[in-house]
């Protein structure tokens, strides 16, 4: 049984990790915006605080937690560069900062596949995200998918004949199978495994990996 503090539980990933993992048996604490309490699921404890803050939650950290960081803006899109900024990246460093505060045993990060043709500045913030992560000192996991297909995130199934073409392309194979579509499903499973094995140092689970639910190393 483990010690997961989330931020960014009420979101589209986090509302689907949170029971998986209380019925593995792990105890989550989960950080909620005060109104939204009520959209997070039953059987984590609940702080009401500014995910954008570190200081309204980071005493509830302790350095056996591992912190989920799910932090981010909804339906990402060339248009919402500003807010990338403005909440991707600042509650990342947020979360960071914290982490690094109370010497948490593992932080994982939910990042994008990198390199990408498109959603430059999406891609840049998460990457810079990464860096941040790296200079901590921080042991981490870092997960970079690139869509994750779900409940209201179904439109990309319209470009799987172009996927399976590109796959079997010279020279747009390696591209096509970076920048796969990811199940939400996988995507969960693929944060379970990383909670339940900390990393030791940095570790980058690409598209490739989570879809076999293998790790691709360090």
């Amino acid at each position: 049984m483990g010690h997961i503090f989330i931020t960014g539980g009420t979101g589209y990933m986090g509302r689907h990790l949170i029971p998986k993992l209380l019925g593995r048996g792990h105890q989550v604490t989960a950080v909620a915006r005060e109104g939204s309490e009520g959209k997070l699921p039953a059987g984590c404890e609940v702080i009401v605080a500014n995910a954008l803050d570190r200081t309204t939650w980071r005493r509830h950290l302790r350095p056996e937690h591992t912190l989920v960081h799910l932090v981010g803006v909804a339906h990402p899109s060339p248009a919402k560069a500003l807010e990338f900024v403005d909440i991707d990246l600042r509650s990342a460093r947020e979360a960071i900062l914290a982490a690094q505060g109370e010497h948490l045993r593992h932080f994982v990060y939910v990042s994008v596949a990198q390199p990408a043709p498109a959603m430059k500045s999406y891609v840049t913030v998460r990457a810079a995200v990464e860096n941040a992560i790296r200079e901590s000192g921080l042991n981490a996991t870092i997960l970079r998918p690139w869509y994750v297909l779900g409940p209201g995130h179904w439109w990309p199934l319209v470009l799987v004949p172009f996927y399976k073409i590109a796959e079997l392309t010279p020279g747009l194979s390696e591209g096509a199978k970076r920048l796969a579509l990811v199940k939400l499903e996988e995507m969960i499973a693929a944060l379970v495994a990383a909670v339940e094995n900390p990393a030791e140092g940095i570790r980058i689970v690409d598209v490739p990996a989570i879809r076999r639910g293998a790790w691709s190393g360090s």
